[in-house]
């Protein structure tokens, strides 16, 4: 079950000024971040992470490409949405987020978008 939208992810090659136009213009704030192999910042609205920001080499792209990595939702009831994407033969992978808390289901809708499901870690896996 979803219980919410939890955050999006922008790829960006301007990461600095990216920054600053949330922050400034919009009043978020940056914050803690896990350890990833790549350079990036969460943009906070008070205590929660909604902004995920990645930078990347700023590439030639056809016009009116997004630059949306993934989008996820907070959810409840790992188990069960872990069986029913097996049932139904979907690929996904299960992640750790240890310092979080929090254990992460990614997948991609029928048009190939990434999106991720996320979970307590207290909640058991099937």
């Amino acid at each position: 079950m979803l219980l919410g939208l939890d955050h999006v992810n922008l790829r960006t090659p301007h990461l600095e000024r990216t920054t600053r136009f949330y922050c400034d213009v919009l009043g978020m704030t940056t914050g803690p971040r896990p350890a990833f192999s790549f350079n990036g910042a969460w943009l906070y609205c008070g205590d929660r992470p909604v902004l995920h920001l990645v930078e990347i080499a700023d590439l030639p792209r056809p016009s009116g490409e997004l630059r949306l990595e993934h989008f996820a939702f907070t959810g409840r009831g790992l188990g069960e949405l872990v069986e029913r994407l097996r049932a139904l033969g979907i690929e996904h992978r299960v992640a750790l987020l240890p310092t979080y808390g929090t254990r992460q289901v990614s997948l991609r809708d029928p048009d190939g978008n990434r999106l991720h499901v996320d979970f307590s870690v207290e909640e058991p896996l099937p």
